[in-house]
């Protein structure tokens, strides 16, 4: 036998991993269908309830920053934080790091509404998955973290796509 010796769940671990990945689609488009229901009545999307999800969690932020948080270009950012203050629920501040970059933060509406779903939202969730301890939402956020640092890797390290060059994809 080779110096390591293997153990069956690190021999399984490879497998296990790609179903991780191939499970995260269609989890994300259901997450995204569930909360755009929640939303109805609100006149707030999915898109935008992430923004103030992430105002509310960091506090004001550019919307470079909030954009990098996001993991999502500038441009859709910008349009969901201009629809957010339009509803009233978000605004842009002076920035005292940087004159033409202002800040956005949460309204005193935004935070209200942002933290009465969210309160709602955890409820359901608390309901729903009573089955799973502490634990293992720690293991699953830190198998998901891990995935992000290294396709986060993967992606800087690739070549541009077609389509980001302005180019049609073959």
């Amino acid at each position: 036998m080779s110096g390591v010796e293997r153990t069956e769940p690190d021999h399984l671990a490879g497998p296990l991993l790609y179903e991780v990945i191939r499970s995260l689609w269609p989890l994300h488009r259901t997450i995204v269908r569930a909360v755009e229901r929640e939303l109805v009545g609100t006149g707030m999307t999915a898109g935008q309830h992430a923004v103030m999800d992430e105002l509310r969690r960091a506090g004001p932020r550019t919307v470079p920053q909030l954009a990098r948080l996001l993991g999502l270009d500038r441009q859709p950012v910008q349009r969901l934080v201009n629809d957010a203050t339009a509803l009233g629920l978000a605004e842009s501040t002076p920035n005292p790091e940087h004159r033409r970059s202002r800040l956005i933060r949460l309204t005193p509406e935004g935070e209200a509404t942002i933290r009465g779903i969210q309160e709602a939202e955890e409820a359901e969730l608390r309901r729903r998955l009573s089955d799973l301890s502490a634990g293992d939402v720690m293991t699953a956020l830190h198998v998901l973290r891990r995935l992000g640092e290294e396709f986060r890797d993967l992606a800087q390290d690739a070549p541009p796509h077609p389509a980001d060059r302005g180019e049609d994809a073959p």
